[in-house]
């Protein structure tokens, strides 16, 4: 696995994003490709990595067990979707459901991990700055993944106006 981590500079702040997974062979050290490797190594792999993205973490509390940031990211949730008068979400126990014209998606309160229903993992990736994409939740909550998921929230509740290709291509 490889991951996007800017040491020792003035994006330090920022946590690593994992970019690529690949394997390769320990005599040549070249990459091999997904389809000449045994399948049950490429599950286990593929479900370690699952684990890795969609549970692991970094920073002093883990957002999947507070109980609060949940409750705290429901209540949000539930205030902006009354706010923006949208009648396709609703927030069900850790997740915030979403009918939307392209299918339904499960979005995860803790990890803000998407799910279209029947379906399987949308990779859908926050923009990794400070500086741009941001959404900014004065007096609320200044937890990124908030944000992170208020915005995902709000793409899938209007997923006909997605003009991302590479969203589109998940959803299609």
């Amino acid at each position: 696995m490889h991951a996007m981590a800017d040491w020792f500079s003035p994006a330090d702040i920022e946590n690593p994003t994992l970019e690529t997974v690949s394997f390769t062979d320990l005599k040549t050290y070249k990459n091999v490709s997904f389809s000449s490797v045994h399948p049950r190594v490429f599950s286990e792999v593929m479900r370690d990595v699952d684990l890795v993205v969609s549970v692991a973490h970094a920073g002093g509390v883990d957002p999947e067990a507070s109980h609060s940031s949940i409750e705290m990211r429901a209540a949000l949730l539930r205030e902006t979707i009354r706010l923006f008068k949208l009648n396709n979400v609703t927030v069900e126990g850790t997740h915030v459901l979403i009918k939307g014209t392209m299918g339904e998606y499960s979005v995860h309160l803790g990890s803000a991990v998407v799910h279209r229903v029947l379906s399987g993992y949308v990779s859908i990736l926050p923009v990794h700055s400070q500086q741009r994409g941001r959404i900014f939740l004065p007096f609320v909550d200044d937890d990124p993944r908030s944000a992170e998921l208020l915005s995902k929230v709000l793409l899938l509740a209007r997923d006909k106006e997605i003009k991302d290709p590479r969203i589109l291509a998940q959803l299609r």
